[in-house]
């Protein structure tokens, strides 16, 4: 007959992110910023095609963070496209949590016709 081998009983979840793993904002601007430049480098503000541009940039941007491979990570991306006239624009953002395994990154593009800001939060699922 078989050997009867012992149940392995260690806990097979994890309360904290592997630090390879964690969130960190220098790769993930890096993404962003690439990204940005790809899209919008000669891009118009056309009021009409705003709305899809940015659900479009703030899509691909989440997919792209993904596949750097933020495990058990929810992401979060909100992108704001403006037309460029000169004037200030202020954005803020509060959020509620861990301060260890939570972060964002924040990127602005600006040419001649257009600003874009961009903020991409990563919460760890516990």
């Amino acid at each position: 007959m078989g050997e009867v081998r012992p149940k392995s009983c260690d806990n097979s979840y994890t309360i904290r992110p592997n630090f390879h793993h964690k969130f960190r904002t220098g790769p993930v601007k890096a993404c962003i910023q690439k990204i940005l430049k790809e899209l919008l480098v000669n891009k118009e503000y056309v009021p009409e095609e705003v709305p899809q541009l940015t659900k479009s940039v703030s899509e691909i941007i989440k997919n792209r963070l993904k596949d750097i491979g933020f495990d058990r990570y929810k992401i979060v991306v909100q992108v704001v496209i403006g037309e460029q006239r000169g004037g200030g624009v202020k954005m803020a953002a509060r959020c509620f949590w861990d301060a260890d395994t939570d972060n964002y990154a924040q990127e602005v593009y600006m040419n001649d016709s257009l600003f874009c800001v961009v903020a991409a939060f990563g919460c760890f699922y516990y």
